[in-house]
């Protein structure tokens, strides 16, 4: 059997608030795109749609009123980031391994897109721009990492998704362009470095959480590693298995 076939993707776990309604709304929309169009063709809409954000996020800080538009570029991001993979399963064409690939290297790309043209808007300082991107990719890694050694793909973390970081920043947009700056603590500071900020230190500190739970995990599913020269289960043994956090892992 060759190795595209013995292929299993990990689990998936997704809880965000709109889960439920965004799946139901997602398997009602794929038997009516037209043959013609691809999930490739939608991945690279969303693709798109994230670096047309981003130049509108570089011009609104002259046009604030592009923002609303920004608003209309994370919709259809949205119909092209989350309708890909509903489209391959429900036409049988799913490609597991380059749909993961591609997805996340294009999420990569529009969390870079979106906050380099905050960082230009003047609207967010690039300060907080770069922290919030080094944030987002600590917290990336950690999840890959633990989608390759766990079995186990967060897609959410509580009740907050792709999906409903989309919303709250089409909120925040439309707050942003009537009241771009607030006062804390008697000084005034840009809406988005304030929430720039606080969302940084919130994905740093799900990165460490998860990184210590997964380290924990895998300690007690692996144990430590042998003295060189030994080996705890003989040669030609089975391999012991035990299940961490509902996943089975081989004791290799």
């Amino acid at each position: 059997m060759s190795e595209t076939t013995t292929f299993r993707p990990a689990e998936r776990h997704l809880a965000g608030v709109t889960a439920r309604a965004e799946k139901r709304a997602l398997l009602w929309m794929a038997p009516r795109v037209p043959g013609r169009v691809t999930s490739d063709h939608l991945t690279l809409l969303g693709l798109a749609a994230m670096g047309v954000c981003g130049a509108l996020y570089a011009a609104s800080g002259r046009l604030p009123w592009l923002l609303l538009l920004v608003n209309v570029g994370l919709a259809v991001n949205w119909l092209g980031d989350s309708l890909d993979g509903t489209l391959a399963r429900h036409r049988r064409v799913e490609r597991p391994r380059f749909g993961f690939y591609v997805d996340h290297l294009v999420d990569a790309f529009g969390a870079l897109f979106v906050l380099g043209g905050l960082a230009l808007s003047g609207l967010m300082s690039p300060l907080v721009a770069a922290g919030f991107l080094a944030a987002y990719f600590l917290l990336a890694i950690e999840t890959y990492l633990a989608t390759y050694a766990i079995g186990r793909f967060k897609i959410s973390w509580g009740p907050v998704g792709g999906t409903e970081l989309r919303v709250l920043l089409a909120a925040v947009n439309v707050f942003v362009l009537f009241r771009p700056r607030v006062l804390v603590s008697g000084s005034s500071w840009l809406v988005f470095d304030v929430l720039g900020a606080a969302a940084a230190a919130g994905l740093v500190i799900l990165a460490v959480v998860s990184g210590i739970r997964g380290t924990r995990a895998l300690a007690r599913a692996e144990g430590w590693a042998p003295p060189l020269g030994t080996d705890r289960v003989p040669r030609g043994a089975a391999r012991p298995v035990v299940l961490v956090e509902g996943e089975a892992l081989s004791l290799l």
